[in-house]
């Protein structure tokens, strides 16, 4: 077959891919004006000046990682970059795929490039053979070009990372778009806040000015359902179609992770066995997991649903969020919360429309979902503990704890019409006596803030603190929070 892959052939579609080598820009639709804050680490990372880094943009399929490569592009052509200089490649294109990397390099480099100042944007690298070697020579090899890649199987990148990439490059994580991404892409207007105000900051303020910016923030409730129904998939989160959302999110996020990804990329043969799993998965996300009952109940060994586990979270589907030590006892038999990488994902996977809505239950599980994730990412480059705490005498839980070095900030999420926690509950045990930094108790309703009476912890309602999150990410808020 690879016989039959000529040089003509290779450029043609070269050619096609990189239109800017005879127009001098990117296509309208690849560089989209709106820029994610990923966009902003990758090319940090980029063009750094004194620390010369590969960099692999890892997450979901459809989160905007090759549009971001494109942005990156948009913005050399503008600095003046020789058009022919840049060459983007990708591996999904079948020619591609079958060609191996020095062969498309050659061939780029003997009729295209211009000098050795090369740019290479290499989409879906994990579909190239012996992807990390030819990262490793062309870093070690050439000091001139440099290297931006994308990856949707995080579990090839992962396991090469130690092997070569260490020095070598950078993983930057793309998860799907915050509450306020998904409001600027779909060009909704925002409340003017004068600083970055972070939510666990709240408990300094005032009760008026706690009133007041719970009110300048109301406008922007009536889109938290939407998005969560919708999801933080740049492509389709302008949509107002929730059955046309949801039907994209299940073919070309997760049946092609499930049904592609894994049997070309991880050799799993059983894929209806991995289907169950996932949908078990959807069905009690936020729970904590039991590897020994699934197992039981679907008729499939234990070590079996480990491994499909690992391989769904590192498939950037689902986030494992582990307990945490509050007392310095050591943890047994840990297991894990799961929580989709993205609250739509559920409901397309489920196929429910808007009547979740009215589900307090399921609702719970969405919006813990969606707080996770956020937290999760707001917190990515600081290498914090995220997890969860539960009692293993008495079975109190508090739902998110994050561990930082010298504190920690517990969260509590009680997305229903009554929110009031009895004295007994772990988050109030914990506040009182342990000092964290902060104590959240996240709430439904727009009206349910303040302090939780002569406690510290501080009422917020969900779509006021997930808002607040991506405020304060937007302004380079880097003081932890």
């Amino acid at each position: 077959m690879k016989d039959l892959i000529t040089e003509e052939s290779i450029l043609q579609v070269l050619r096609g891919f990189n239109k800017w080598w005879e127009t001098g820009k990117v296509p309208d639709d690849f560089a989209k004006p709106t820029k994610r804050f990923a966009y902003y680490d990758a090319k940090q990372s980029f063009e750094h000046i004194d620390i010369r880094r590969h960099v692999i943009l890892t997450g979901p399929r459809r989160v905007g990682k090759s549009t971001i490569m494109y942005q990156t592009i948009h913005d050399l052509l503008n600095a003046n970059v020789p058009q022919k200089n840049v060459i983007y490649v990708s591996f999904d294109h079948p020619i591609l795929k079958m060609s191996e990397m020095d062969k498309i390099l050659k061939i780029f480099i003997n009729n295209v490039a211009i000098d050795e100042h090369i740019y290479l944007f290499l989409d879906e690298i994990q579909y190239a053979h012996d992807w990390n070697g030819w990262l490793k020579t062309i870093y070690d090899t050439f000091p001139t070009y440099r290297v931006m890649a994308t990856g949707s199987a995080s579990p090839i990148l992962s396991e090469k990372m130690p092997e070569s990439g260490v020095g070598r490059w950078t993983q930057i994580r793309i998860p799907t778009l915050s509450f306020y991404e998904y409001l600027e892409i779909r060009e909704i207007p925002v409340p003017s806040i004068d600083k970055a105000i972070g939510p666990t900051s709240l408990s300094t303020m005032t009760s008026a000015e706690l009133t007041q910016l719970m009110k300048d923030l109301e406008p922007v409730e009536k889109h938290f359902h939407r998005y969560l129904l919708i999801g933080g998939f740049p492509e389709i989160a302008r949509t107002d179609d929730i059955s046309y959302a949801q039907r994209i999110i299940r073919e070309d996020v997760v049946d092609k992770v499930l049904k592609r990804d894994m049997v070309s990329l991880f050799n799993v043969r059983n894929i209806d066995e991995l289907e169950r799993i996932f949908l078990y998965l959807c069905m009690t996300t936020g729970d904590i997991m039991e590897a020994t009952t699934i197992a039981s109940n679907m008729g499939i060994t234990r070590p079996t649903v480990v491994k499909y586990m690992t391989l769904l979270e590192l498939a950037n589907l689902i986030y494992m969020s582990y307990p945490v030590q509050m007392t310095g006892k050591k943890l047994l038999n840990s297991k894990p919360k799961v929580y989709l990488a993205d609250p739509a994902i559920r409901n397309a996977v489920l196929v429910k429309g808007e009547e979740v809505l009215q589900d307090p239950d399921q609702m719970g599980k969405i919006v813990e979902s969606a707080v996770y994730k956020h937290i999760s990412t707001f917190y990515y480059n600081f290498n914090p503990r995220v997890g969860y705490y539960r009692d293993s005498g008495t079975q109190k839980e508090i739902d998110i704890v994050i561990m930082l070095p010298s504190s920690k900030i517990l969260i509590e999420v009680k997305y229903r019409e009554d929110s009031r926690l009895k004295e007994t509950e772990a988050i109030v045990d914990w506040s009182q006596k342990d000092g964290p930094a902060a104590s959240l108790l996240i709430t439904k309703n727009s009206d349910d803030f303040g302090l939780f009476g002569h406690t510290p912890i501080m009422r917020i309602p969900a779509f006021a603190f997930l808002y607040l999150l991506g405020h304060a990410e937007k302004h380079r808020y880097k003081k932890i929070i």
